[in-house]
């Protein structure tokens, strides 16, 4: 894979994660106005089974079908490509079946036994339907994603945000005015809607890819061999996905029930897990739009050099990822750290989110830098062990949650998992350094990046403060303070500017 294709198809999944991370966003907004934080916090509630779900049924296949597509290309052997999608696409449906009749027939249990929460019994019902979709759409995303043809899937996830948000608005008058719970079904109907579309979608243009590129030839191997070779990445994969999946959606579940037991009623508990999940956290998330696509990509970059043993292509490509990363992911952080009230209050109209986005910045930055770690893991094979430290992190987070929320609320949950994130990148920039032997310099890496975005970020607060307040003015500034980080990122780090060094190692 030339370096020429691996940046085109990371531009092309950038401009895709961002465009559906804005239209999300909106939704998002929409949502808000439409049902209400307790509304949001009602939708949260559903949103960790549907990725439960997910990670059950397609989380684990998605990679394993672009890591082991890149591999067989890499050989030229395409007709074991379509052997691998044709295995894959038999398991997660028939692992996806079996899920989704789960939740549809058992939805009261889920909603009552479960999450104390009768009103989204409806939702699960109608989200079942999604399930296979889903797990189908995404074995073939992978496919294309292991081929490094981007455009479909970066597509088909524009396409599923504008059906869910058009589905949404179409049926809103209908449910919205019943309550809240009606409210929620209207949610899920875009989701199925969306899942259904996309599918569609990259199916058809498989069929329509595989007769133009003529993948005709016959594989070297057995649907047997083809068998082993999906399970055995798959199933650590999907491990790891589950239970992270199932331990975050425990942590989701424990929030309103722990927050009541510090004092608050349980629509104040629901109100503020949805300010929570619903609002501040699409926030900070909307700038990673940039460093999931690296993620994504980095995973048949790697395991296409790891086919060949090109050690100077793994060595450079986990240079520039981890150096990219952390100058976006510090200068995401530095701006909701200095500009909390005011992005709130030019997102949502008001600045009370504010306070709980100022603690959400220091996060951010060992969050993206986490993305693109297990993106450079994930391409090395280190599936064990990305599970072992999700576990660990869910663990810590869990423990903050049950034991200090109580006590001091919200802001323990935050601490919880700011102190995860710090322990799980220390180990996982460890065990990179053990397959790579990549050396980290960390004042080029982080506090290089973090000096000039405190610089940039002060001097622009400093102008807000002297200027009048406006939302257009307030998006100059912001503007502005970007070019200011930007330029003191090649003063103190001028060999951004030497694109010739012969491995590019910048770490």
């Amino acid at each position: 894979m030339s370096k020429k294709t691996l940046i085109t198809g990371t531009l092309i999944l950038t401009s895709a994660s961002l465009i559906t991370k804005v239209i999300g966003f909106f939704y998002r907004v929409y949502m808000v106005n439409l049902i209400g934080s307790e509304g949001m916090g009602l939708y949260q509630l559903i949103m960790p089974i549907y990725m439960l779900t997910w990670s059950i049924t397609s989380s684990g296949f998605t990679t394993t079908i672009s890591k082991l597509t890149a591999q067989e290309k890499a050989r030229n052997q395409t007709g074991n490509m379509g052997r691998i999608l044709k295995q894959s696409l038999f398991m997660t449906l028939f692992a996806s079946l079996i899920i989704s009749s789960f939740l549809f027939f058992y939805a009261d249990w889920f909603s009552t036994v479960i999450l104390k929460e009768p009103r989204i019994t409806f939702a699960f019902r109608v989200l079942a339907f999604a399930i296979p979709f889903m797990s189908s759409g995404s074995c073939i995303r992978g496919y294309f994603l292991g081929l490094q043809h981007a455009i479909i899937p970066a597509i088909s996830q524009i396409l599923e945000q504008i059906v869910r948000m058009f589905a949404i608005y179409c049926t809103a008058s209908l449910f919205v005015p019943k309550g809240l719970s009606y409210a929620c079904v209207c949610a899920v109907i875009g989701i199925v809607s969306g899942e259904v579309i996309s599918f569609l979608f990259v199916f058809f243009h498989y069929l329509h890819f595989k007769r133009k590129k003529k993948y005709i030839k016959k594989p070297t191997f057995g649907r047997s061999k083809a068998f082993y070779m999906v399970c055995s990445m798959a199933i650590p994969l999907t491990a790891s996905r589950v239970v992270s999946s199932f331990l975050s959606t425990a942590e989701n579940i424990l929030i309103p029930q722990r927050l009541q037991l510090f004092g608050l009623s349980a629509t104040e508990a629901m109100r503020t897990y949805g300010e929570l999940t619903g609002m501040a956290m699409p926030l900070i998330l909307l700038p990673s739009a940039f460093l999931t696509s690296v993620s994504v990509s980095l995973v048949p970059e790697i395991s296409e050099a790891s086919a060949i043993n090109q050690q100077n292509k793994i060595s450079a490509t986990v240079s520039a990822a981890l150096l990219f990363s952390s100058i976006l992911s510090i200068g995401a952080g530095i701006v909701f750290a200095v500009f909390p009230k005011e992005v709130c209050y030019i997102v949502y109209g008001h600045s009370d989110l504010g306070d709980i986005l100022f603690l959400l910045a220091f996060i951010c930055p060992f969050l993206y830098m986490q993305m693109t770690i297990n993106g450079l893991l994930n391409g090395l094979g280190e599936h064990t062990f990305i599970f072992q430290t999700n576990i660990l992190s869910s663990v810590i987070n869990i423990a903050f949650i049950y034991f200090f929320i109580p006590i001091y609320g919200v802001y323990a949950y935050l601490v919880g998992w700011f102190l995860s994130l710090i322990v799980t990148m220390a180990l996982s920039l460890y065990k990179i350094f053990c397959c790579t032997r990549v050396h980290i310099l960390w004042g080029n890496c982080f506090f290089k990046p973090l000096l000039a975005g405190s610089a940039s970020g002060l001097i622009i607060r400093y102008i807000i403060q002297i200027g009048s307040p406006s939302k257009l003015f307030f998006l100059l500034c912001l503007f502005c303070m970007m070019l200011l980080y930007f330029s003191f990122l090649l003063l103190l780090l001028p060999f951004l500017k030497e694109r010739k060094r012969k491995n590019f190692n910048l770490v």
